[in-house]
């Protein structure tokens, strides 16, 4: 994420609503992630796992820590971060999902 012009801020944050991943500012933008990892195919990719009620529970946390720490500016969103590990130990497929919540 620093590589892509992300600072970050924290991480494993954690709020009566969840844990959030990882914090993260790009420009005057908070970015709240879920990072998601699968180590096989077996259970299918790990976006998968991002079900309405993970939603609700990601958009909970961000708002609570928000409300937390008002010196961080109101411009939020959510981001997911899914990374598939590969059979044959090749490097794993990482995907950046921006803006899961409109």
């Amino acid at each position: 994420m620093e590589e892509r012009g992300y600072t970050i801020l924290g991480r494993n944050l954690r709020t009566p609503y969840g844990e959030i991943d990882l914090l993260a500012q790009q420009g005057e933008t908070i970015i709240f992630l879920e990072v998601k990892t699968r180590s096989n195919k077996t259970l299918g990719p790990p976006e998968i796992s991002i079900t309405p009620v993970k939603l609700a529970h990601m958009r909970s946390a961000a708002e609570y820590y928000i409300q937390q720490h008002p010196d961080l500016n109101n411009d939020w969103r959510l981001d997911v971060i899914t990374i598939q590990m590969q059979v044959d130990q090749a490097s794993p497929q990482i995907d950046h999902f921006e803006n899961v919540i409109t």
